[in-house]
């Protein structure tokens, strides 16, 4: 059920109701919005701070501008809860990132108010330039093009390429930077200088007060107002201690910092900045976790904690804990510091995940060998591949949907040139609630088109270890391991490595009714199925490729030759992956066995819980069966 909501917010369903209120009444909606966030989010768990942090811009752009006819992006998503309570999805906000219900991030067939996906960051700018061009192009000139941008996202790339483009256009476009200095973790990097330098400017301060008091004072706007808002764009320049302005440089009208948090100053700029034409961009700051005192202190913790107490912040932790195996990230975490202080060579990457993927733990020990280069995916693969050049070996750890972002790169930079890069891919497969912006499962045959490339798969933790032990030898060129959110199915691992031959898979357990032929941790969920069936006095035998490429085709004959009937099963995309090797070798050397693939089907996988998703896609243990039966009933 959802939450009663404060006396101003029940009344709002759309932003047409929003727009009836008095400006001195939105503070107090504000409040009542931070509330009923928290009140949501602490029973049923989302990314909390950004969306805090940005309750204010929410409640101003919706107060300002005529949505969803004006064209309203928020980069990253996440920071867009109070943008989805406000724009009638308040009644069903508790059931964000629940199966079937709201998505954790805009999504166009949603919402009409949701202008664009952003599941991922730094696309915002790009897509609301194209939308402002399209905009002209249809005579529609009076239609408002908004890009919020934030929580990391201006490090990307893309998003300079995007200003780049926009600042020789003519576009009616404002982006709006929402400068809370952290992204998952704490910003790195000289943007995050540069942003920080302009906020602590005197000069710039002391401008920008003046300012305040000349337009947010005793009186409203009057006739002098646009007149003011010129000067305060051609001054910015002079009044930045010791350097241009950057976004000035782009050809961007530049305003700001101001205070995100002032509500009522931010109707004001945004009615004069929507009255200014080409582009122009607000530089707000903003306090992530805003209203949640815990949060507000522990930014990272709170990015998305969890169940927590909705009036401590005391995040809530299971009982059983200490009983389950670690999590797939931790042993990477563990795992690259054993190797680094054993080679020399190794150092690590992640952009902006070192939290995430646990690279945090090798930044503690050894920082000078453990780098954040930001939101940029594609320069962390080429970033590494220079590293490679010079004899070192690179650790690049990036989230499996993220890494779709730096294909080329992987191509272009890596694997064309056989560098020794390893890609550690993390949340392989299904993630759950984060949905199909998230889900990691296209990296197995995206990765499988290319040349020069290992590609492995780990079933438990100590075969992750052994994987990347094995990867950092000389002599391996470029490898990719792949593992899954979460948890595995080891209580421990065992302390020496084991060096692995690649391209070489085993058996692990014996049948004689059918076979499984599995990669990843889903082979655990093969040999549960197997367990079941034997009661029923169904042999089956699991095999664990272990790598996808090179495949193993002595241990595929084997099982060819021995079973007529075989399954194939893996956390990832139907098409091109395991199950599309298998059938190609069955081609190849032109058996007669018949090949049934399990996988996730050819559709993009929407939120849930995992155990509901693999449900959904029939690689959970009861669909494993039920295929397994069918199969030997035809």
């Amino acid at each position: 059920m959802a939450p009663e909501a404060g006396p101003l917010l029940s009344k709002i369903q759309f932003p047409a109701d929003l727009k009836k209120l008095q400006e001195e009444d939105l503070p107090q909606l504000c409040q009542e919005l931070r509330d009923f966030i928290i009140e949501v989010i602490s029973a049923n768990p989302g990314h909390l701070g950004a969306s805090l942090g940005a309750v204010e811009l929410a409640v101003a752009i919706h107060y300002v501008f005529d949505t969803p006819f004006d064209k309203l992006i928020w980069d990253v998503g996440h920071q867009a809860y109070a943008h989805k309570i406000l724009t009638g999805r308040k009644d069903q906000f508790h059931t964000n990132r629940k199966l079937k219900g709201l998505s954790g991030f805009p999504k166009m067939t949603e919402s009409e108010y949701d202008a664009f996906g952003t599941g991922h960051s730094s696309t915002s700018i790009s897509a609301a330039l194209g939308m402002a061009v399209a905009s002209a192009l249809n005579d529609n000139n009076g239609r408002q093009h908004i890009a919020v941008i934030g929580d990391g996202s201006m490090t990307g790339g893309m998003a300079m390429e995007a200003l780049n483009n926009a600042g020789v256009s003519n576009a009616n476009l404002l982006v709006i930077l929402n400068d809370n200095q952290i992204a998952i973790d704490r910003n790195v990097g000289a943007m995050k200088d540069y942003l920080v330098d302009i906020t602590t400017s005197r000069s710039y301060n002391r401008f920008r007060n003046f300012i305040w008091k000349m337009m947010g004072g005793d009186t409203r706007y009057g006739a002098n107002s646009r007149a003011i808002v010129k000067q305060f764009g051609n001054a910015v320049k002079s009044t930045i201690s010791r350097k241009s302005n950057l976004f000035e440089a782009f050809r961007f009208r530049y305003f700001g910092p101001t205070d995100g948090h002032d509500v009522i100053h931010l109707v004001k700029l945004l009615r004069d900045l929507k009255r200014i034409d080409g582009p122009k961009l607000l530089h707000v700051v903003t306090k992530k976790g805003k209203g949640l005192e815990s949060a507000e202190n522990e930014p990272t913790t709170y990015h998305s904690p969890g169940v927590f107490d909705k009036k401590t912040g005391e995040i809530k932790k299971s009982d059983c804990s200490e009983k389950l195996a670690p999590k797939f990230q931790h042993v990477f975490g563990k795992t690259i510091i054993e190797l680094a202080k054993e080679n020399d060579r190794i150092v690590g990457i992640t952009p902006a995940m070192p939290t995430g993927s646990s690279l945090n733990m090798m930044m503690s020990v050894m920082p000078e060998r453990a780098f954040d280069v930001g939101i940029a995916e594609q320069h962390a693969v080429t970033f590494a591949a220079g590293l490679a050049t010079q004899g070192m070996i690179p650790f690049c750890n990036i989230y499996s949907s993220f890494m779709q972002r730096a294909y080329d790169q992987v191509i272009h930079d890596v694997a064309l040139q056989n560098l020794p890069v390893i890609f550690c891919l993390d949340r392989g497969g299904i993630v759950g609630e984060d949905g199909a912006t998230h889900h990691g499962v296209f990296d197995l045959a995206y990765f499988r088109a290319i040349p020069n490339i290992t590609i492995a798969s780990p079933l438990n933790e100590q075969e992750m270890r052994n994987m990347m032990y094995t990867a950092q030898l000389d002599g391996n060129g470029t490898f990719s391991i792949r593992y899954p959110r979460g948890r595995g199915v080891m209580p421990e691992w065992k302390t020496p490595f084991e060096k692995l031959e690649i391209g070489k898979g085993i058996e692990i357990r014996r049948g004689k009714d059918i076979a499984i032929v599995s990669i990843g941790p889903v082979g655990n969920t093969a040999m549960e199925a197997a367990v079941e069936l034997e009661k029923e006095n169904v042999s089956v035998a699991v095999y664990n490729m272990r790598f996808l490429k090179p495949i193993d085709e002595e241990l595929l004959h084997q099982v060819f030759k021995q079973f007529d009937r075989i399954l194939t099963l893996e956390d990832g995309t139907i098409h091109g992956g395991l199950g599309s090797a298998v059938i190609e070798f069955k081609n190849d050397h032109q058996y007669n066995s018949r090949v049934a693939r399990l996988g996730i089907p050819d559709r993009f996988i929407e939120h849930g819980t995992p155990e509901e998703l693999y449900r959904i896609c029939g690689i959970d243990k009861d669909g494993i069966m039920a295929s397994t039966q069918k199969m030997l009933k035809q």
